[in-house]
C-alpha cells in the first residue's frame, strides 16, 4: 500500500536531503527489472569514487520506497518494466518530485521513439545498457555510463513540456523550394552545433525556429547508437528544415540538417563549392564518439570564416578548443547563456578559452544564425 500511495503522489524524503555540494558521492537508485542488470550496473558505478549506488529496485514500486527513504541525487531507470513502465513512472517523478532521470535502455532502433518520448519527459540523459563484448567496448560503456550520472547530478530540470505531435510533411512547395535553392547556392554559410546534455530539448526548439531555407547546419549531440536516427526522423516531422541522420557524402544544403549518427564521428568536408559530410570511426575523442571537437575543427579547416559554431548545453569541455579553432580561422561563434542551459559546462568552457562570439539565450539562436548568415 505504501508504495501505491507513493507512486500516486510523490512525496520529499522525510530524511534531511543535504545539498549536492555537501556530499561526497553522487547517490544513485537503479531501476530494472533485470537482477543480472542491477548488478552490472551497480558494480560499473561503485567503481567510480564520486559514485555511490544507495539502492536498486525490480519495478517503479520497490524504486518508490528507495526513493522515499534515500532520497537519491540521480536514477538510472529501464523503459520496459513490469507492473508499471518507465515512461509512466518518469511522469510520475517529474511532475512530482523531480529527480535528475537518466534513461538506461537496452531497446533497439525500432523502441527507439519510446525511449526519445523519455527525454520530453524530463530525463536528463540515454545510455545504452553495457553488453558483454572486448575490454574496450566495456571501458567506453563504464566511462558513458558514469559521465551521464555525473552530468545528470549537476543538470538543471525543467518542468515538464507539452507533448509535441509529429505530422507527416505531405506539401510539395518546401521540398521543391529546398531543392531550388540548393542547385544555386551551395557556396554559402554552413552551420555547425554541437550539444550533450539537455541538447534533444534544445535542439528541438532551436531547430523549429528555422526557416526552410536556412544555411545547411551540421549536428554533434552526444547520443547512443540507433537513437541519432530516430531522433532525426522525430526533428523531421517537427520542423520546416529537412532533418535526417548524416551519411557519408551526405551533401550540405540550404534547408538541411544532418545529425551525427551515434558512435561515430562526423567530419565536414568541401570539394570546390560543396560542402559534404564523412562518417568515421575513430577512438573516443574529449571522452566521446561523436564528438563535438573533430566537427568544429573540420569546419575550421574546410569552411573557414564561411562557418558559423554553436554549442550548446552539455557536460565536460567536448567542442570548446574545435570552437576556438574556429573563431581563430574567421567564423562566427555562438554560446547558449547560463540560464537556458541544463549543463553549462560545454558552453562555459568554450567561453572561458575565448572561443565564443557572442553568448546567448536558446530562445535567440536561430536568430542569431540567420541575421549573422545574412
Amino acid at each position: 500500500m505504501r508504495a501505491t500511495k507513493y507512486i500516486d503522489s510523490v512525496p520529499h524524503s522525510n530524511k534531511g536531503e543535504p545539498a549536492m555540494e555537501s556530499r561526497s558521492r553522487i547517490r544513485v537508485l537503479i531501476v530494472d527489472d533485470s537482477a543480472v542488470v542491477r548488478q552490472t550496473l551497480k558494480e560499473i558505478l561503485s567503481s567510480d569514487p564520486e559514485i555511490e549506488v544507495v539502492g536498486t529496485a525490480g519495478d517503479p514500486f520497490a524504486a518508490a520506497e528507495h526513493i522515499a527513504e534515500q532520497a537519491p541525487d540521480v536514477i538510472t531507470l529501464d523503459i520496459e518494466m513490469p507492473r508499471m513502465d518507465g515512461l509512466t513512472f518518469l511522469k510520475k517523478i517529474m511532475s512530482q518530485h523531480p529527480i535528475p532521470v537518466v534513461i538506461c535502455s537496452s531497446l533497439a532502433e525500432e523502441g527507439a521513439l519510446s525511449t526519445l518520448k523519455a527525454l520530453e519527459y524530463g530525463a536528463v540523459e540515454i545510455i545504452t545498457k553495457p553488453k558483454l563484448g572486448t575490454r574496450q567496448f566495456f571501458e567506453e560503456s563504464r566511462m558513458a555510463l558514469c559521465l551521464a550520472v555525473k552530468a545528470a547530478a549537476s543538470a538543471r530540470l525543467r518542468p515538464l513540456g507539452p507533448s509535441h505531435t509529429v505530422e507527416p510533411k505531405l506539401t510539395a512547395d518546401a521540398v521543391l523550394s529546398r531543392v531550388t535553392n540548393a542547385m544555386v547556392e551551395t557556396t554559402e554559410k554552413v552551420v555547425v552545433v554541437g550539444a550533450s546534455t539537455g541538447g534533444t530539448e534544445a535542439l528541438r526548439t532551436l531547430l523549429e525556429a528555422l526557416p526552410a531555407d536556412s544555411p545547411g547546419i551540421v549536428i554533434v549531440q552526444h547520443m547512443p547508437e540507433l537513437f541519432t536516427r530516430a531522433f532525426a526522423n522525430r526533428l523531421d516531422g517537427l520542423c520546416a528544415v529537412s532533418v535526417k541522420e548524416a551519411e557519408t557524402n551526405d551533401t550540405v544544403i540550404r534547408g538541411r540538417v544532418l545529425i551525427a549518427p551515434g558512435n561515430h564521428h562526423l567530419l565536414l568536408k568541401r570539394s570546390g563549392a560543396r560542402y559534404f559530410v564523412e562518417v568515421k570511426d575513430g577512438p573516443l575523442v574529449c571522452r566521446h564518439r561523436p564528438s563535438v571537437d573533430v566537427l568544429f575543427r573540420s569546419a575550421a579547416r574546410y569552411a573557414g570564416q564561411n562557418a558559423v559554431g554553436v554549442i550548446m548545453t552539455g557536460m565536460g569541455d567536448d567542442g570548446a578548443r574545435g570552437l576556438l579553432e574556429m573563431k581563430e580561422a574567421g567564423a562566427y561563434t555562438i554560446a547558449q547563456d547560463e540560464a537556458t542551459c541544463i549543463v553549462f559546462g560545454m558552453p562555459k568552457e568554450a567561453i572561458k578559452l575565448n572561443g565564443v562570439s557572442k553568448v546567448c539565450p536558446l530562445q535567440s539562436i536561430s536568430s542569431g544564425i540567420l541575421n549573422h548568415c545574412r
